[in-house]
């Protein structure tokens, strides 16, 4: 069985944007729960197992909150609660709006593949987040407690 081929270029502009589109769905779910369910309100979501078991930020801590504030549009909060979500959001926007011109254009894209020094360099900045959050120099870059 083969795999369905991407669209061509002469298909429409319509037929063209269903993976973009599709993917966006597929983020603006979930982000449409956060917004809609307060992170902030005790109970909603289970506290972080890492937070729990250590007692020590890790890189997501705080996501669901800057989730939450990016969605009513309050950016400082936003990268308060985690500024690597916040400029992660922003990347992958940029990146999404791209693909979904590439798309209209009928050029090809959309299918990014990960070099081994970008994921490296990733994990990098993950594994540095996490450690500058958790030592005194870095409560700035700390969510909330709460």
């Amino acid at each position: 069985m083969n795999a369905p081929a991407a669209p061509s270029a002469a298909a429409g502009p319509a037929r063209r944007l269903v993976r973009p589109l599709a993917a966006l769905v597929s983020v603006a779910l979930p982000v449409g729960f956060v917004a809609l369910v307060d992170p902030n309100a005790p109970g909603h979501y289970p506290v972080c197992p890492f937070l729990r078991a250590t007692g020590w930020w890790c890189p997501g801590c705080g996501g669901l909150r800057c989730v939450h504030a990016l969605t009513r549009g309050d950016v400082l909060t936003a990268g308060h609660d985690n500024l690597l979500v916040a400029v992660g959001a922003l990347v992958l926007l940029v990146l999404w709006a791209g693909w979904a011109v590439r798309a209209v254009r009928g050029r090809p894209g959309g299918g990014w593949r990960v070099t081994g020094r970008q994921a490296g360099v990733l994990l990098l900045v993950l594994l540095l987040f996490a450690v500058v959050r958790n030592l005194p120099v870095g409560t700035v870059l700390a969510p909330p407690a709460g």
